[in-house]
């Protein structure tokens, strides 16, 4: 049986931070933030090489042992066989190892770049299997549902299956990261969690995080009760003190602020007129940023002259231009000039019904 076709033109994507739990929606609730990841992949004659600016340019490994590189690996197995040769950019912006959905960034960016370079990945690996895919190999479907879908995303497993539905969060929204300089490990964090709770703070949860699908999407006025957590944030404090001090202090002034996924960032939910003043409310020890919800939801292509609003070409990136994750300045450094031939523009989002809210299985191939 003859292996796959693979398209000579690279495939450039680009994949959201996301933020998870929300306070009380642990493992279920996440928010596609405007913070982005790009990649760009292309089939090569034999090898593989991999080039890296912006976070993680000094510490990311350039093999196989990459997590982005493991997905395309993974995606490419499932599609029935792997390229020759493998050229991957990265232009990395979403700090690491801070609860922004890093790795998710980087999982969902190798499935749907492997989907996107193979002819008829699209039939083959439908977005139900790129979630099932992405899940497996994170491990939770919170922050790859944010990251495939946009927006406010709710995530949930059927019978070992992962399911997702996508929201619009309110307008006024504007999220604001507090990022701190040392990182934190996700399992670090999570080895810390309790094998049982007590059933009023599993009451307590359940409650807030209905009232939070209200408070997000359509009264913003709730969101300080409906950011309350009982299950994880104050067994994580050993872990990260200053965060969960930043999150209680925060709330006791009535901003609605939580621990962004396995920490440490802290991120607040606040109406846009307060945001630049919440801002400055953290004091030394914090990269402060007001970011916007990511919207998200549809796959676009791209000409090879039509630039990336927003994005700096992956060409001219230096990775001393860049601070606590958002690009600050400008710079030049060699990536791979071979990708400078004509482009297949692919978001990671998958496509969603124009009511924005849609069961990932039922929605419409992207690639």
């Amino acid at each position: 049986m003859a292996g796959p076709a693979f398209r000579a033109a690279a495939v450039r994507v680009r994949v959201p931070a996301s933020s998870a739990n929300l306070g009380p929606g642990f493992d279920a609730l996440g928010l596609a933030l405007g913070l982005y990841d790009d990649v760009v992949v292309r089939v090569a004659d034999s090898g593989l090489h991999v080039d890296i600016a912006g976070e993680g340019a000094e510490t990311l490994p350039r093999d196989e042992s990459h997590l982005l590189v493991r997905s395309l690996r993974t995606t490419f197995d499932l599609l029935g066989g792997q390229p020759r040769g493998l050229e991957v950019v990265c232009a990395n912006r979403i700090p690491h190892g801070r609860g922004l959905g890093s790795s998710s960034a980087a999982i969902c960016a190798g499935i749907v770049a492997a989907r996107a370079v193979t002819i008829g990945g699209a039939e083959r690996l439908d977005n139900e299997a790129v979630l099932e895919l992405a899940t497996e190999i994170e491990g939770h479907p919170d922050n790859v549902a944010a990251c495939l879908l946009g927006g406010f995303t709710l995530a949930w497993t059927d019978a070992g299956s992962a399911r997702a539905i996508r929201m619009d969060p309110a307008d006024s929204i504007v999220p604001v990261v507090f990022v701190p300089g040392r990182p934190v490990l996700t399992e670090t964090a999570r080895g810390l969690l309790p094998r049982t709770v007590p059933h009023v703070d599993a009451a307590v949860n359940a409650g807030r995080a209905a009232l939070l699908v209200e408070a997000l999407t359509r009264r913003p006025e709730l969101l300080l009760a409906a950011t309350e957590d009982r299950l994880h944030q104050e067994y994580r404090a050993p872990a990260m003190p200053e965060s969960v001090s930043l999150v209680n202090r925060l709330r006791t002034d009535g901003v609605p602020a939580v621990i962004s996924g396995a920490g440490p960032t802290v991120l607040a939910l606040v109406e846009d007129g307060a945001a630049d003043k919440v801002a400055r409310l953290a004091g030394e020890g914090w990269a402060a940023n007001r970011l916007a919800l990511d919207a998200g939801g549809r796959a676009s292509c791209r000409s090879p002259d039509t630039p990336v609003r927003g994005v700096p070409d992956p060409g001219k990136l230096d990775s001393r231009s860049w601070k606590g994750g958002m690009f600050v300045g400008s710079g030049s450094v060699n990536l791979k000039s071979a990708l400078d031939a004509s482009w297949i523009y692919s978001e990671a989002r998958c496509s969603v019904s124009p009511s924005g809210t849609t069961l990932l299985p039922g929605a419409s191939p992207t690639a």
